[in-house]
Formats: C-alpha cells, sequence, structure tokens
C-alpha cells in the first residue's frame, strides 16, 4: 500500500527529537551564508544569484536525465533579472521555459500558488506540448483514465518492479485543492520543514503527465525562498540532490511506501539542505575571484574574446581549455585564438596544464 492510500492521507508526523538538532545546525548555516553575503554589494550579489539560479535550473533538469546548455541557461536568467552580462547568447524556447518557471518561483515567491500559477509552470516546461517523442497533457491535471493507475516500474532480469503508484487521475482535482490550500494556507512549524513535506506531497500526487520531479523542487525552492525572506538564491538544493541521486530516489521510494511517519524523509531533507548551503562557499569564492579579477588594472585591455572565455573559465568550464577551443567558442580564427591566449600567458592570468597530452591545455592561474 503506498502512503496516499493510507486512511489518515496525508497527515503526516514525524519524530520532533530527531529533526530539533538538525533544523537548528540548518537554520545557524543558513544565518552564516545571508549574513555572510550581505556584505558584498549588489553587483556581487547579483552575480551569485545568477550563478546559484543558473546552477539551480541545470543540475534540476540533469536529474531526471536531461542536459541544458549552460551558456543559454545563464543569458536566460539574466534577461529575467535584467542583468548585462559578457558573452550572453540566444536561448531556446525549451531553456527559456524552464528558466522562467524557476525565475517566477524563487523570484516572486510571496504570490500565492494556485492551480493556474501551476498550469503555466507546466506548459513552460513542454512548449511544444510533447515529452520527448509523446505528446502529452499540457497546462492541465493528467487525464489517462484509461492507463489509471500511473505507475512507475523497472524491469531487470526479466523481472517487473512496482516502485511508485499514484493517485488515480479521477481524485486529482480533490487531492490538489487540499494540497494548495495547505501550501498556501496555515502551517504552524517552521517554513524548512513545510519546503520538505511541500517536496514530498507534490511529488507523490504526481499531478502531470511529466515534469512532476522538476515542479516539485521548484515548489520546494518557492518555499525556501519564503524561509529565507528573500528572492536572493544563494544556494542550490537541486544542485546537492544531483550529486545524491540515487539516495534522493531511494529515499522518495521508501517514504512513499511506508507509514504516514516521515521523519526518515524529513532527515535526508534537512541533511541535504545543509551539504546544499554549506556547499555555497564554492559560488562565493568564484564570485569574489571574478571581482577580483575585474578589479584588476590589467582588465581594461582585455579584448571581448578574453572577457568571454574568461568568465567561462570563472564560471567552470567543461573540460579542457585548448586554443581550437576557444577559437570555435570565440569564432575566430585559430591563430586570433593563440595571440589571445598567448596574451593571458604573459600578463599571468593563464598558463600551460603540465599534465600535458595530446594537445596544449590551458588553465587559470590560482
Amino acid at each position: 500500500m503506498f502512503i496516499h492510500q493510507l486512511k489518515k492521507w496525508p497527515q503526516f508526523s514525524w519524530r520532533e527529537a530527531q529533526i530539533t538538532t538538525l533544523l537548528a545546525s540548518v537554520r545557524f548555516q543558513q544565518g552564516k551564508l545571508l549574513g555572510a553575503m550581505a556584505q558584498l554589494g549588489f553587483d556581487l550579489q547579483s552575480e551569485a544569484v545568477l550563478q546559484t539560479l543558473t546552477q539551480e535550473v541545470i543540475k534540476s533538469s540533469e536529474i531526471e536525465g536531461e542536459i541544458l546548455n549552460r551558456e543559454q541557461v545563464r543569458s536566460s536568467i539574466a534577461r529575467r533579472l535584467g542583468m548585462d552580462i559578457v558573452g550572453a547568447v540566444l536561448s531556446d524556447r525549451y531553456v527559456d521555459g524552464v528558466v522562467e518557471m524557476m525565475v517566477d518561483a524563487t523570484q516572486k515567491f510571496t504570490e500565492g500558488l494556485d492551480e493556474e500559477r501551476l498550469f503555466s509552470w507546466h506548459a513552460s516546461l513542454f512548449p511544444t506540448g510533447r515529452a520527448g517523442m509523446y505528446k502529452i497533457v499540457v497546462g492541465d491535471w493528467r487525464q489517462n483514465d484509461v492507463d489509471d493507475p500511473m505507475q512507475v516500474v523497472s524491469v531487470a532480469m526479466g523481472k517487473e518492479t512496482l516502485h511508485f503508484q499514484a493517485p488515480n487521475s479521477d481524485i486529482l482535482l480533490q487531492e490538489m485543492k487540499t494540497f494548495l490550500s495547505w501550501f498556501d494556507g496555515g502551517f504552524s512549524g517552521d517554513p524548512i520543514i513545510k519546503a520538505a513535506i511541500a517536496h514530498l506531497w507534490f511529488v507523490t500526487i504526481h499531478p502531470f503527465e511529466d515534469g512532476n520531479g522538476r515542479i516539485s523542487r521548484a515548489i520546494a525552492d518557492m518555499q525556501l525562498a519564503r524561509a529565507d525572506g528573500s528572492s536572493k538564491r544563494f544556494y542550490s538544493m537541486s544542485n546537492q540532490i544531483r550529486q545524491e541521486r540515487s539516495a534522493y530516489y531511494e529515499i522518495l521510494e521508501k517514504t512513499q511506501s511506508g507509514g504516514l511517519d516521515i521523519t526518515n524523509w524529513m532527515v535526508w531533507f534537512l541533511e541535504c539542505l545543509e551539504r546544499a548551503i554549506k556547499s555555497s562557499d564554492i559560488v562565493l569564492a568564484s564570485v569574489l575571484r571574478k571581482a577580483k579579477l575585474w578589479a584588476m588594472p590589467v582588465a581594461l585591455s582585455f579584448n571581448d574574446r578574453q572577457k568571454m572565455m574568461l568568465n567561462k573559465l570563472l564560471d567552470g568550464f567543461d573540460g579542457k581549455l585548448t586554443s581550437s577551443k576557444w577559437a570555435k567558442i570565440a569564432k575566430c580564427s585559430q591563430d586570433t585564438a593563440s595571440r589571445d591566449i598567448q596574451d593571458l600567458i604573459v600578463k599571468g592570468l593563464l598558463v600551460k596544464d603540465e599534465a600535458g597530452g595530446r594537445s596544449t591545455n590551458y588553465l587559470l592561474v590560482n
């Protein structure tokens, strides 16, 4: 029997003794992070938000096995936040749709959540009305009466394993009314606890044909923004979940197949959140490093290609940088790329990778 089939669903319970200390630790880390970020100027805070939201959008999609173009995501977010960035590129409508949902959830966190807002998020995720090759119902609850029950099944060694079964489509309207009333209604507990419950509750109802995982994480991000009392996102829960993807799916499956005591899910969520907040040190270090570089007098001499490529390196370049990659990305000749790189080596910004290989690679100077 799945959790939503229990008589007292959705009357969740948890053991406070196992939650209290962990929640206090998360709140401490949260306060520490927000305090550190408050010391930064507006431009540095904006850069940190841009990096964090870019990470959140990309990693939430990666959890579902979808790879988005980082530069398109970054550029799309910057446009929606009214930021002018070096090396902005055009983004396709799918990337824009995913970004639109996340920006709406986190930047307008004080606004209510209703079915029309959820429908707009869902439509943004699937602008063509298809999930891959398959046509799906978009901007509405799933209506698969014929295919009920909706199940997640895997087959290994000729044996089927049922991992999860969602509520039938004929009760979705009432299920979602109950959820939305709770989400925007009264809850006497800590807002972070509410984020954990909301994530689990929504993904258990599984109201859409596809996109439920990404929307459940957007809802959790929206609630975490409420918990922070700020639209400025400095940590990425989805990035941490992506790193712990197997454990994430395992705890979700166990919880949805268990009773209404969701203590284990709460513990996992809070521990994952604490790790996500601590990992924000990487973003902060990147932002400060970037600020230090652009404040150097030598930065005034960089051409547009160098500015763009240095930004890519500072944001975390995928793979190794070679002169051929520079030429391809910067849309210039091989000779021009080599001159750009040699100029940055002379100025002390780049060094050759001593590891060697078939092609010469270049690294940022620490």
